[in-house]
């Protein structure tokens, strides 16, 4: 009962209820599996170190028992196969048996005897001509498993000496295949004898080459010889001979070669490679063809949205895979349109193009000089983001010269020039080609100068009819097509009408810049008036939608960053920004035709959602409602924005009030340097000041001031001569478009002002014409 002083007799307890025979099973259970998991282990580690030394053992004896048949091999049949006949190559010879057991492209001896034997089967072709009879003998049928195996590995032989001694044999590549016999033409001239399409085997052994990525091969092959390719222009070598044979054969009506990986396919593996034609043109001749240029740019439309995972690592900086893919596809389309071709090419082609342009960095050739020819003024600005990468001037040479004048009217032609007048909804297929057209030409027109391809678009294609028939019937029907449905670069909520108007709107408007009025007006050209009048509210509801309804951010613009760059990292955004400018610029010069004689009623351009609560937001700078004043402000009526200006006009004057009570601007004037002495002192005012009073004193021609104090008239005396002087010729003072100081700006604005109180006082226009062109308009 009571504790006896031995600790060893005191009951243990364990709080949590539990024995101690229980946390002993527990302990056992727990070591029971750490033992088990230590086992397992260990069987596993020398089941795998089983099987490394099965490996290992297997290589060794098979390395010497390579080694027993090459020197079997040189014994009986010599160093230089100089004791082989044509026998030898029969399904019954051990010669081919042997020679591709042991042949190891890396060992010289093997190398020789391969060079020897293909240099012994072109003798034997040339002297029989019979190349199925000479590896299968009498009956192909019964001996076609054999020989195709022998003949591809023969082949895949040969290829593997190529690149495995590249370097060695570099020099030898670029040769011209009647006049070389050298090792490296002697093989090229094997596989071309090998795989030619007139032999039952071809199909299998072009189909075991690409199953082992023999592009890969052929484009370090080809990188290594690069330079004396481009010092052999003009030559047909070995090596193109057999490019030709394998991309022939791909893609034809009788092949059963299986889907290769777009990572390894002639595409991203050869067409990659910078300035490709130059080096093999026969190869461009054949690429060309219909069919060949159909299968291979339909296998990239497939796979150009995830380019940057297909294309294989660029050869330098200046020469990305993508942009060097994009220069020999466009130089390709040039020989392709020049033959029959078909619908389905051409929307793939401007697909895989639009996608490779869009990611191409800008063109510097073609912005020096032009940078006033792209569209628009304002491009996004992106902040702080990495460098972009400049492109070699060849390369980029390359890709202008290819989008030339000829190349867009081909290529609209075989897109557009099919679809004739229609009523309904578009079917799948003109959503196609408009899809694929106009997100070309979108990309286009911010990648080179307008000029160059301006003209061919507006008069000699019917780019203009089709798109507005186009997109009148998506009008009417109260349906826009979806682009997002075909290939294309926008996302699946875009609206339809976006890629349209973004190409249509700078055309048409390029073709108003040149007709006069009777075309316009009496016969109609380039559309009819009412087509016009439908085109207005086109446009209008375009803009409401972008500049009003739409909530989306929109990125700052700035001039400081090209259009290339902004349109990779906002496609949507900068689109939308794209047709907001055109539209504008399109609806104001639709504006202006209709003020010279009026052929619409002026309220067709005014947006429907114009009430107080947009007007009192006009009011407030840094708002939505006042930026659609300043981009697009027919949209909303004159007397609204006559409001808006005399309630700006009310507060500015609120705000100068205090201001003027104690005014510092007093400047002094000499009479016969009326302009120079106003620019010098007036153009150093701020802004607010110019708004501010403004007292003048005159000094005559003798230095004297003259007598008077400036309570309004000699301001209003000064303004008028000044304003006389400003607009004399011999100052050529104003010019289009011309930048000018502030002093001149508010010069301007107060000669306007005189025009509309002059106009008031006969009662001809309203006085705030200065604020729109609906006002210049008067009865005389």
């Amino acid at each position: 009962m009571f504790f006896s002083g031995d600790p060893s007799n005191r009951k243990r307890v364990d709080l949590g209820g539990r024995s101690s025979k229980e946390r002993d099973r527990q302990k056992l259970l727990e070591q029971t599996r750490l033992e088990r998991n230590r086992r397992l282990w260990l069987r596993q580690q020398n089941s795998a170190a089983i099987k490394i030394q099965k490996c290992f053992r297997g290589r060794k004896e098979v390395e010497a028992e390579r080694s027993r048949v090459r020197d079997k091999f040189f014994m009986s049949f010599g160093q230089c196969c100089e004791d082989v006949s044509w026998q030898c190559f029969g399904p019954d010879s051990d010669f081919l048996r042997q020679l591709l057991f042991f042949f190891n492209p890396k060992h010289a001896v093997d190398v020789s005897a391969l060079v020897g034997t293909c240099r012994l089967l072109q003798e034997f072709v040339q002297d029989n001509g019979d190349v199925v009879g000479l590896f299968a003998g009498t009956d192909y049928s019964c001996k076609r498993g054999l020989v195709d195996y022998r003949v591809k590995r023969l082949v895949y032989a040969c290829v593997l000496v190529l690149f495995e001694n590249r370097y060695q044999l570099k020099d030898q590549l670029c040769l011209a295949s009647e006049k070389s016999n050298t090792s490296a033409n002697i093989l090229l001239k094997a596989i071309i004898l090998l795989i030619d399409q007139s032999f039952p085997w071809a199909c299998n052994t072009i189909s075991y080459l690409l199953r082992r990525n023999i592009y890969s091969l052929f484009r370090e092959i080809i990188l290594t010889g690069k330079e004396n390719f481009q010092g052999s222009i003009g030559i047909v070598s070995s090596l193109e001979g057999v490019l030709v044979l394998i991309i022939s054969h791909v893609g034809m009506g009788t092949c059963r070669c299986p889907d290769v990986d777009p990572c390894w396919s002639f595409s991203s593996q050869i067409l990659t490679f910078p300035f490709l034609w130059r080096l093999f043109p026969r190869l461009k001749e054949i690429f060309a063809t219909p069919g060949l240029s159909q299968h291979y740019v339909h296998q990239m439309a497939l796979c150009v949205k995830d380019h940057t995972n297909v294309l294989p690592a660029d050869i330098s900086s200046d020469f990305p895979g993508y942009a060097c893919l994009l220069g020999n596809l466009l130089e390709a389309a040039g020989v392709a349109f020049t033959q029959p071709g078909s619908f389905d090419w051409a929307v793939d082609f401007a697909t895989v193009a639009t996608f490779l342009l869009q990611a191409i960095p800008p063109i510097q050739a073609s912005n020096q000089g032009n940078n006033d020819s792209r569209m628009g003024e304002d491009e996004i600005h992106g902040g702080d983001d990495p460098t972009e990468i400049v492109l070699n001037r060849d390369l980029e040479q390359q890709i202008s010269s290819a989008i030339d004048p000829r190349f867009l009217l081909q290529l609209t032609n075989v897109l557009l020039g099919g679809f004739s007048p229609a009523r309904g909804s578009p079917d799948d297929k003109e959503v196609a080609a408009v899809g694929a057209a106009c997100a070309f030409l979108h990309v286009t027109f911010n990648i080179l100068p307008l000029e160059r391809i301006m003209t061919v678009l507006a008069y000699r294609t019917e780019l203009v009819p089709v798109l507005w028939n186009f997109m009148k019937r998506c009008h009417e029907n109260q349906k826009w097509s979806s682009f997002s449905e075909q290939p294309a670069y926008l996302p699946a909520d875009a609206p339809g009408w976006l890629l349209p108007l973004a190409v249509f709107c700078p055309v048409h408007k390029y073709m108003l810049m040149i007709v006069d009025n009777e075309e316009f007006y009496e016969q109609e050209k380039p559309l009819s008036l009412v087509d016009i009048r439908c085109l207005i509210v086109i446009l209008r509801q375009a803009l409401w939608q972008i500049l009003w309804l739409n909530s989306a951010t929109t990125p700052n613009f700035s001039k400081s960053e090209d259009g290339a760059s902004a349109m990779k990292r906002h496609p949507i955004e900068f689109l939308q920004h794209r047709v907001c400018v055109v539209a504008s610029e399109l609806l104001s010069q639709l504006q202006d035709w209709n003020n010279r004689r009026e052929f619409t009623p002026p309220s067709d351009f005014h947006a429907d959602g114009v009430n107080d609560v947009f007007i009192s937001q006009a009011m407030t700078e840094n708002t939505r409602a006042n930026d659609i004043l300043k981009r697009a402000p027919f949209l909303v009526p004159f007397t609204s924005r006559a409001k808006i200006f005399n309630s700006q006009l009310a507060v500015l004057k609120e705000g100068n009030s205090s201001h003027g009570i104690f005014t510092r601007n007093r400047f002094k004037i000499r009479r016969d340097h009326i302009l120079e002495d106003a620019f010098n002192q007036l153009n150093a005012l701020a802004e607010e000041d110019l708004r501010g009073v403004i007292r003048i004193t005159f000094v005559n021609e003798f230095g004297v001031e003259e007598a008077g104090i400036d309570g309004g008239g000699i301001f209003k005396d000064f303004m008028e001569n000044i304003t006389r002087a400003a607009f004399d010729v011999q100052y050529g003072l104003f010019k289009v478009d011309m930048f000018l100081p502030p002093f001149l700006c508010f010069l301007c604005a107060y000669t306007f002002i005189n025009f509309s109180l002059l106009a008031k006082q006969k009662g001809n226009v309203n006085p705030m014409i200065c604020i729109s062109g609906e006002g210049l308009r008067t009865n005389n």
